[in-house]
């Protein structure tokens, strides 16, 4: 078995009408709020040819 991907853990600080869009954006994918900002992130990345393959 391969070993689980360790995250790293940070406090963010959001405006409440953005973290309103993106838990609501969250439920309609049905991810937690981590979760869509990670994928969030993960797609910024992918199209800024920032991410690492």
């Amino acid at each position: 078995m391969s070993e689980p991907k360790k995250k790293k853990a940070f406090v963010l600080r959001v405006n409440p009408q953005i973290m309103e869009a993106v838990e609501k954006w969250a439920q309609d994918e049905f991810r937690s709020v981590n979760g869509q900002i990670e994928w969030i992130l993960n797609e910024a990345l992918k199209k800024s040819g920032r991410k690492k393959k």
